[in-house]
């Protein structure tokens, strides 16, 4: 049978929309397991932040050396070796009941990510070059729409039948995923004898690419953006005028509308993109996402900081599929793996630092200015990005060569 890079985006996007899934239906209540099930009652909320962010840290740690495997062995085995990995640690999850342990398996899930960055260094690199930015726009879709889907099944799961066995939800969840990708994802034209170089030489290649440290750069502020409103959140929205009863709930839905708003523009960007350049797109979604956290400084109810969290979505969905389509981009082929693991290292830090300096600086200056640093850090970029980028595509040449040959 043909080759059909429309079916592979589709396989790979169920697949990815699934893992999101899985990953959504048991992390957010993660306080109340470590509550309820696993004994902590002093020192909640820094076991929460540890278990939460351990597995960040571990997967940003082990990306360079998964990538490395990629572009040796291919990137369909490490998706495949992820998605079965983490489905027998979430159902390992569900026999575990001591902390300490939990702890560690949380290491391990980090240790053995890569679901996500492999599908997505597989779209990238079978899609027809004219079509990447339209398939990277729709995969930055999967996973905001399982992050709204996700909650809903879990918060349904933890309330009828218990907060344990959300975790053998999960386990199914991204059984299924796996699956799917092994029967389902191909890969073609992969040269498999290449060498693998280590991790310091990938580094080291990867330094001497200017414009692609520089989107890693980005990458890394941007998901520090996304992560730095979660523990804030649901207390802003008491400061709204939200009920205690309903904040949850509130907090929930007004989150959402950013993973909504994604589902519906991303695939429209990246189309976009394709019209009028990634960067182009990508400086868009930088400026409306730093323009849109401005606004919501001016709200003080809660529908209309939703629509504004929800128009703000519609301009930050340009950011990943522009970044993704930029690597492919200013990177070699033969490269592309490790691009993408070292694309998720960053990402992982954003994600474990966001938290933490949302937190931090939400108690210190408030949540009304997190939301103006945010905004004005947004904006610094996107110029910051405009400036440099007619100088990307020449320090990009002049990289490839020592890429190409890695």
């Amino acid at each position: 049978m043909e080759f059909s890079w429309k079916r592979n985006l589709v396989t790979l996007w169920i697949g990815v929309f699934f893992c999101g899934t899985a990953y959504t239906i048991s992390i957010p209540f993660l306080p109340i397991f470590l509550h309820t099930e696993l004994g902590i009652d002093s020192g909640l909320e820094a076991w929460s932040g540890i278990t939460f962010g351990i597995t960040f840290l571990a997967s940003a740690l082990i990306s360079p050396y998964w990538g490395s495997l990629a572009d040796k062995y291919g990137r369909k085995p490490m998706l495949i070796r992820s998605g079965f990995s983490l489905s027998a640690l979430y159902f390992a999850t569900f026999f575990v009941h001591d902390p300490y342990l939990f702890l560690g398996v949380r290491i391990l899930q980090g240790l053995l990510a890569g679901f996500v960055p492999a599908s997505i260094a597989l779209v990238a690199t079978n899609t027809p070059e004219k079509e990447v930015g339209y398939a990277l726009g729709v995969m930055s879709t999967a996973g905001a729409a399982g992050s709204v889907i996700g909650p809903l099944v879990g918060g349904f799961v933890s309330h009828w039948v218990g907060n344990r066995e959300s975790f053998l939800v999960s386990g199914f969840v991204v059984l299924v995923a796996a699956f799917i990708g092994l029967f389902g994802a191909k890969e073609k034209n992969f040269n498999r004898s290449a060498a693998r170089s280590g991790v310091k030489e990938d580094l080291k290649l990867a330094m001497q690419n200017k414009p692609f440290m520089m989107l890693l750069g980005i990458m890394l502020l941007v998901q520090t953006s996304v992560m730095i409103i979660e523990p804030l959140l649901t207390i802003y929205v008491l400061q709204l005028g939200g009920s205690q009863n309903s904040a949850s709930l509130s907090s929930g839905i007004i989150f959402s509308a950013v993973g909504i708003a994604t589902v519906l523009a991303a695939p429209r960007w990246g189309k976009l993109g394709q019209k009028i350049s990634y960067s182009r797109t990508l400086f868009i979604g930088l400026l409306g996402g730093g323009i849109g956290s401005l606004l919501q400084l001016g709200i003080h109810h809660l529908i209309g900081f939703g629509a504004l969290r929800f128009g703000y979505g519609l301009f930050f969905a340009a950011v990943y599929p522009g970044i993704n389509a930029l690597i492919v981009k200013f990177t070699d082929a033969s490269f592309r793996g490790r691009a993408f693991s070292l694309n998720q290292s960053f990402t992982q830090l954003g994600t474990m630092i966001g938290p933490v300096l949302g937190g931090f600086l939400g108690g210190w200056i408030g949540i009304p200015m997190v939301f103006a640093i945010n905004g004005l850090a947004l904006i610094g970029v996107a110029f910051y990005f405009k400036y440099r980028e007619p100088k990307m595509a020449v320090q990009a040449e002049a990289a490839a060569q020592p890429l190409a040959k890695s």
